[in-house]
């Protein structure tokens, strides 16, 4: 589910980062309860996560739910079994599937930019694609500055965390194992177009 129900774009991506670490925990956690709600309480009872705070432990354990629970039976499973780089591969196709803005921005700027051999992406470039979008999306010209350079900021730290992008900006291109290669091709349209490469 990416957007809201009335086509409003999610805008709950500023906790964590791309959370790959926490979803390693809980996706291992989830294949042994098959229950969402459970993983939630037991992660939040039992700090599963780390926290220094209750309060954050509730915000990241939600957060990364939330992201799990858009991925597939299969991916669940092999989650917890996968290298960093791989991992980070399939969390970044979560994010990509849970909210829109980020699907959107990785298939429109992040990928065209890799295509079209432009190698980088700056902030300004995410500024236009948000100015861009905020045409069609009243809920974006909401959002006070504080939140969106918030949200612009995690933005391209989940990118960095995925080992798509540089501290320098630069591009990197996505090397997908075949196993993770397997698992985003299943989707229609394939998942693959959220990363920067030509072809699976």
């Amino acid at each position: 589910m990416s957007q809201n129900t009335d086509g409003r774009y999610l805008l709950s991506f500023t906790t964590g980062g791309l959370l790959a670490r926490e979803s390693a925990i809980l996706a291992l956690l989830y294949v042994e309860l098959r229950d969402w709600a459970q993983v939630r309480d037991t992660a939040v009872e039992e700090n599963l996560l780390q926290t220094r705070t209750r309060s954050t432990g509730i915000r990241r354990v939600r957060e990364t739910v939330n992201r799990l629970s858009v991925l597939s039976n299969h991916e669940l499973k092999i989650l917890a079994d996968l290298t960093a780089a791989e991992r980070g591969h399939v969390m970044w196709a979560a994010a990509c599937r849970r909210f829109e803005l980020i699907g959107e921005f990785a298939e429109e700027v992040l990928r065209e930019r890799f295509l079209t051999l432009a190698g980088t992406v700056s902030y300004e470039d995410y500024d236009s694609f948000y100015r861009a979008k905020a045409m069609w999306h009243a809920e974006l010209d909401d959002v006070t500055d504080l939140t969106y350079k918030k949200l612009r900021q995690v933005l391209f730290r989940m990118m960095a965390e995925a080992g798509l992008l540089n501290a320098q900006g630069v591009i990197e291109p996505a090397l997908l194992s075949a196993r993770v290669a397997e698992c985003l091709t299943k989707s229609s349209p394939s998942d693959v177009r959220f990363f920067p490469m030509r072809t699976v």
